[in-house]
């Protein structure tokens, strides 16, 4: 029995569910099948689903607004603050670019300045050193390095020139026209790191090769004009010297006193030094100048160069009485009708027979000297007239009281006479400086 109930009920077709809705007198009832159930259901699930997301969008909509709205304030205000970091790097830029701009400009009118400085002090020295060289001429000769003359002034008053200077300021704009991105310094100024080699070293190197050229050239004139006024004083010692050894008078007080000196210090700058060398080569040339017209007043000059001494100055035999005698002057041997020069410019005082002198020319050169030339066989000149150091005054001879042709030459200081050997080997000593 029980199997067999077993069987039916396994057999048993399954009814789909039905729905039984009864009202009043009224029954419905409604079949349900399964799929219809799935898509009900379904349903129902969807709408739930759509429910909750509705649910806790609106919930959590002004959060997400929120967040959202913070993050692009967050983009926005580090957008901004790059914009401002870039802004102020601009400017820091291009302030340092007008910084160097200026300091360039600065540079360049340094330069100008200085090249026209030494374009003037050109006009300066020119003339001086035309007179230097007149003056001192060749350099004594335990100083042959200042012998050397410049050539034409070169070394000295050279100056850039204009198309260089042009070159030069057309160079730096190229460069600062290049470098227009990158701040630069014209002295080497700049703190932040550039690549070798830029726009700024090559006008950092210009610069420098400008300033160092402009500044060998004031080396330069300076060294000259130094070398030029202590040749000139070594002249002018060396004259006064010799003058001063022969016992000859010499009017002029001059060389640099440093025995007794002293005062502040107070530094000069570049024109002062200049203008100070400059000074010191004028009062050196006036000072050598003023004693080579005190010397050249003086007779210092061979009356008969190359012509032998007969007989000296002082205590001799005379040759016709044959008893000692002084002998006031030197002769010279001389033939009849040789050129008798004066020795020193002057102003001819006597001019004629004058008795054991025979034809005789005295000239007064100043200063209480004066020199005689006699036994002459011809007189060219006259009482007053004034000769320059050289003139002819006659002619040699044998006039007088004389035993043969011969110049009879004295020197005399205030009337008395002077050993002219003495005179002689001054003029040879200070001849290279006349």
């Amino acid at each position: 029995m029980n199997a067999t109930g077993q069987s039916a009920v396994f057999g048993r077709r399954k009814e789909p569910h039905t729905v039984i809705i009864a009202r009043g007198n009224e029954i419905r009832h409604f079949t349900i099948r399964p799929w219809l159930a799935a898509f009900i259901g379904s349903a129902l699930a969807a709408i739930a689903i759509g429910y909750l997301l509705a649910t806790s969008y609106l919930v959590l909509r002004d959060d997400l607004i929120g967040a959202t709205t913070a993050r692009q304030a967050r983009m926005q205000q580090a957008y901004e603050d790059r914009i401002s970091a870039l802004r102020a790097q601009v400017d820091r830029i291009t302030s340092r670019q007008l910084l160097d701009q200026q300091l360039m400009e600065n540079k360049v009118s340094e330069l100008i300045e200085r090249q026209t400085q030494l374009s003037q002090r050109h006009g300066r020295l020119g003339p001086l050193l035309e007179r230097a060289e007149n003056e001192v001429g060749a350099a004594p000769a335990e100083d042959p390095a200042a012998a050397a003359k410049p050539d034409k002034h070169a070394e000295v008053t050279g100056s850039i020139s204009q198309p260089a200077r042009n070159y030069a300021v057309a160079s730096l704009g190229a460069d600062l026209g290049a470098a227009d991105t990158r701040p630069f310094s014209l002295w080497s100024t700049r703190t932040d790191p550039l690549p070798s080699d830029t726009a700024a070293d090559r006008a950092d190197k210009l610069f420098v090769s400008i300033n160092q050229s402009l500044k060998s050239i004031e080396n330069e004139q300076l060294t000259r004009i130094s070398t030029l006024a202590d040749n000139a004083y070594k002249s002018a010692d060396a004259i006064q010297q010799a003058l001063q050894a022969a016992g000859l008078p010499v009017d002029s007080d001059f060389g640099k006193n440093e025995s007794d000196v002293g005062g502040p210090l107070i530094p000069l700058d570049s024109s002062m030094i200049f203008d100070s060398k400059v000074k010191e080569l004028d009062e050196a040339l006036d000072t050598l100048d003023q004693l080579k017209k005190e010397a050249r007043q003086l007779p210092l000059a061979n009356p008969a160069p190359g012509h032998s001494v007969t007989s000296p100055f002082g205590v001799r035999t005379d040759p016709i009485l044959g008893t000692a005698a002084l002998h006031s002057g030197m002769d010279f041997r001389a033939p009849i009708g040789m050129a008798a020069k004066v020795t020193a410019p002057g102003i001819v005082t006597k001019a004629g027979w004058n008795g054991g002198y025979g034809r005789m020319v005295e000239v007064d050169h100043g200063n209480g000297f004066a020199t005689r030339y006699g036994h002459l066989s011809e007189i060219d000149v006259t009482v007053g007239e004034k000769l320059d150091a050289g003139a002819i005054i006659g002619k040699t001879g044998s006039s007088g009281r004389s035993t043969g042709p011969h110049l009879h030459y004295e020197v005399r200081h205030n009337g008395e006479a002077i050993d002219p050997l003495r005179f002689l080997t001054v003029g040879r000593k200070v001849a290279q400086y006349l």
